[in-house]
């Protein structure tokens, strides 16, 4: 079974018909849960358990739960400290990983107790059963609602935290729907970069389909990361001319370019610049689920030292 899937929403809900909730950045899972074993289960329906051994027991007898698995770094959620543990498929290693990056299962709804089904139930309901269950421990717990949808989308970007998600408290659970009853808001953050690379589009022979973007530091151009979602059509058209005559053998990033982004790239000086969307830095401090918005001809490079 697949997870209900929240729509990208255009503005925050207000009223008491709904309920809000933090977006966390890690692993979206459906728990099943017989006899307080526990086995964990991906969006796409693969097996995980074996790469989380310290959730492989919970306080419930019977349940099915969702949720989301999450590293925590200085407190923060890092999912890049998670994607170290993700897709470990032996025992031993997950066992030592555990040790050194331990993962907090936040639950934040539950579909089935003690042979009782709930997808039925309005998720009012079921958030009342979810918090009888008593999870709260270090490996498992349940977060918090909030009544203030804008003031809890405020505090999670003065956080630093991925977003929020507003549920209407009548909506029944939808396995494998991405519905409008579930609404989430990201933190997309707009910053400029330098490009220093281009792509072309997949099976295509002319049509321009990513570009490499780096950051200026006193080291050099640091590499950003390959940024592909929102070039298209006649702004894919326009960058490809700015970017005709600025061709150059040689990457232009001081440091190492991944094999996989810099195959079939063509190398351009480093002198245009381009606003980009995203969640912000991974850990490796690529960008994060970027967006191309366009370029600005009224900024050099070293308008961003």
């Amino acid at each position: 079974m697949r997870p209900m899937l929240a729509t990208r929403g255009t503005h925050v809900p207000a009223g008491d018909e709904w309920q809000h909730e933090v977006k966390w950045d890690g692993m979206r899972v459906l728990v099943e849960v017989r006899r307080g074993a526990a086995r964990l289960y991906s969006r796409n329906e693969n097996d995980a358990t074996v790469s989380f051994p310290e959730l492989s027991q919970l306080p419930v007898d019977d349940a099915l739960l969702d949720g989301e698995v999450v590293a925590f770094a200085d407190g923060l959620p890092s999912f890049g400290a998670l994607a170290e543990r993700m897709h470990v498929s032996r025992l031993d290693r997950a066992q030592r990983l555990a040790e050194r990056v331990p993962v907090t299962l936040l639950v934040f709804d539950v579909l089935r107790l003690g042979g009782r089904d709930l997808m039925d139930e309005p998720l009012s309901t079921r958030r009342e059963v979810l918090e009888s269950i008593d999870l709260n421990d270090d490996r498992w717990q349940t977060p918090p609602t909030y009544a203030d949808g804008q003031m809890l989308f405020d505090a999670t970007y003065q956080q630093a935290l991925e977003g929020i998600v507003s549920k209407r408290l009548a909506s029944r659970y939808r396995p494998g729907l991405r519905s409008k009853d579930w609404l989430k808001f990201a933190h997309r953050r707009r910053e400029s970069y330098v490009v220093g690379g281009w792509r072309l589009e997949t099976d295509s022979v002319d049509r321009l389909g990513a570009v490499l973007v780096g950051q200026p530091t006193v080291d050099g151009l640091l590499y950003r990361g390959r940024v592909g979602s929102g070039i298209a059509g006649r702004k894919a058209e326009v960058l490809r001319e700015v970017l005709a005559g600025l061709t150059r053998a040689t990457k232009p990033f001081a440091d190492d370019v991944p094999k996989i982004d810099a195959l079939g790239t063509t190398w351009v000086e480093p002198v245009l610049v381009v606003d980009i969307e995203s969640l912000g830095p991974s850990a490796q401090g690529r960008i994060r689920q970027p967006s191309y918005i366009g370029t600005r001809s009224d900024l050099t490079p070293e308008d961003l030292s």
